[in-house]
């Protein structure tokens, strides 16, 4: 189960949702169901600054939130029920028209959804909306549809925190004005049909498990664990009900939310592995692209071995990065002048006498080996996880906890979102080769050498979907033909999405304007003035930037 965080997770860029606290509580609760819309129909609204507050504690200054849920066939290619009869004509192609749509309001984890993720008779599945518009707004554009990433990050959460505007961590000011910025959750994930077939007890066991195991009973424990979890969610799924959940369906559906919303066009920004939602939907409706900010990119032309090993030689290249800051920085780097040292200490103690937090869990390597891996997504965590592994060493893991515990979406009561329950799910469906536990053992012996921290443990997350019972529906990998330019952002120093994936969407694309970032961490915008201008003036007035533009670090 190491997979589900690790290969597949890392392989496809996952990140803790943005402008969260590590250890933050989520209150889940969600507002009150509205009446429905028909089919075609544009999204009937409800505010719900409530659920601002949930997510963020407050609602930005001046900001409304509206909730709306859009209706879609549980299967795009095959629609069933009455609900998707008007839809079956035209979901075949590329230009495919929009499902049905619904205003009724988000549902949490455990909001009594229909276990088959199917809505009943009707074959249908909800997709949960927020909108999020300012109180100064002025010649408005339309809809910024937004997607962190994941899979499994919710965009209703994104949406929030991005309507903070700078400065919060943010858009730009002049983004908020001119756009509504709405969030959806992904089929699967969060408060749209949510999957849920992966217990915290479980949830616990792989993040606490050796992530690159010598043992071989070990090992066979991990691969074991990987197959029961594939069982329950077949039982509970079955086998043609997992691949409903692919990138290429919830594509579809971001269609029929550019309906919902009465945009003629989509204007998006996507992070992650929201470059690959956003990359399909351009292939299969390139005449209704607006402007597609893809920021992260994941190239859709490797398969998930060659992204594994890509993540493991990015990871690497970053803690060099960290290191190499700790040398320069001591004053701000307590864990001395040898941060590898440092961590090969902290993950062989935690492998024969982990500390042991306030709560009495454990810190196993696999908790302080997720706390590195979550303090290298962003450059601005790295004082923290010279922290963590400092006071790590002095017998108190609670730094390293906060940072693990952000990166799993796990509460202080030891409670998690269906964020992995979806990332397994969506990311299974979407491979078609799934390597067996034997080709993954030797990988792990063969990663471990080229990339001592973290090969082993990117190896052994391969066996999450070479366990996984779903039928595989791949997305499409190739040019966007007939979409006006789209802005591919990579990032040098990008450990979850190295940066040589960037290019090659680009030129897959076709119409791709390549945008480098000469930084660190994961993702780019809007980090840097030089990166904001060129994004902003893409989205707002089309100009797109003059491919294989750089941009510097600051």
């Amino acid at each position: 189960m190491a997979a589900l965080v690790v290969g597949a997770l890392l392989g496809t860029g996952c990140t803790p949702p943005p402008g969260r606290d590590p250890g933050t509580d989520d209150a889940g609760r969600a507002p009150d169901r509205a009446p429905t819309t028909s089919v075609g129909a544009s999204a009937r609204w409800r505010a719900c600054p409530e659920l601002a507050r949930e997510i963020a504690g407050r609602p930005a200054p001046g900001t409304r939130y509206d909730c709306a849920t859009v209706t879609v066939p549980r299967d795009w290619p095959r629609p069933a029920g009455p609900a998707a009869a008007t839809t079956a004509a035209t979901v075949a192609g590329p230009g495919a028209g929009a499902g049905p749509t619904a205003a009724t309001t988000p549902t949490g984890r455990s909001g009594g959804a229909d276990p088959t993720g199917a809505g009943g008779d009707t074959g249908t599945m909800e997709i949960a909306l927020l909108r999020a518009r300012a109180g100064d707004q002025r010649r408005r554009i339309g809809a910024l549809l937004v997607n962190p990433g994941g899979p499994g990050g919710s965009g209703i959460e994104t949406a929030v925190h991005l309507s903070f505007g700078p400065g919060s961590g943010g858009l730009p000011r002049e983004v908020l004005r001119r756009f509504d910025v709405v969030g959806f959750d992904p089929r699967g994930v969060g408060r749209s049909s949510p999957v849920d077939c992966i217990d915290d007890r479980d949830l616990d066991a792989s993040f606490g498990a050796d992530p690159d195991p010598v043992e071989q009973r070990d090992f066979d424990a991990l691969v074991a664990l990987n197959r029961r979890i594939g069982d329950r969610c077949a039982a509970r799924y079955g086998a043609d009900g997992l691949a409903r959940y692919a990138t290429v369906q919830a594509a579809r559906d971001m269609d029929a939310v550019r309906a919902a919303v009465g945009d003629d066009k989509l204007t998006y920004l996507g992070y992650s592995y929201g470059t690959l939602l956003g990359a399909t939907y351009a292939q299969l409706f390139p005449h209704r692209v607006r402007a597609l900010v893809l920021d992260g990119a994941v190239d859709p032309g490797q398969d998930m071995v060659a992204a594994s090993e890509g993540q493991a030689r990015g990871f690497e290249q970053a803690f060099r990065a960290f290191a190499a800051w700790c040398r320069r920085t001591p004053a701000r780097c307590p864990i001395g002048p040898d941060a590898a040292a440092a961590a090969r200490t902290a993950l062989a103690k935690a492998r024969v006498s982990p500390a042991r937090g306030r709560d009495g869990r454990e810190a196993t390597a696999g908790w302080v080996f997720y706390a590195i891996v979550a303090a290298l997504y962003a450059q601005g965590r790295w004082p923290q996880l010279a922290a963590a592994l400092d006071e790590l060493a002095g017998g108190d893991p609670a730094t390293v906890f906060a940072l693990a515990d952000a990166y799993a979406d796990r509460d202080r009561r030891g409670r998690y979102s269906n964020m992995f329950d979806a990332f397994v799910a969506v990311s299974c469906a979407d491979e078609e080769v799934r390597p067996t536990p034997e080709r993954v053992r030797a990988l792990q012996r063969q990663w471990r050498d080229r990339y001592p921290l973290f090969g082993g443990a990117l190896a052994t997350g391969l066996l999450a979907c070479g366990q996984w019972p779903g039928r595989p529906d791949r997305y499409p990998a190739g040019p966007a033909t007939g979409a006006p330019p789209i802005l591919v952002i990579g990032t040098v120093g990008d450990p979850a999405t190295p940066y040589e994936q960037a290019p090659r969407l680009a030129r897959m694309l076709g119409v791709g304007r390549l945008l480098t970032w000469e930084g660190e961490g994961h993702t780019a915008y809007p980090e840097t003035a030089c990166v904001t201008r060129a994004v902003n003036a893409y989205l707002i007035d089309l100009t797109a930037p003059r491919d294989g533009l750089r941009c510097p670090p600051a």
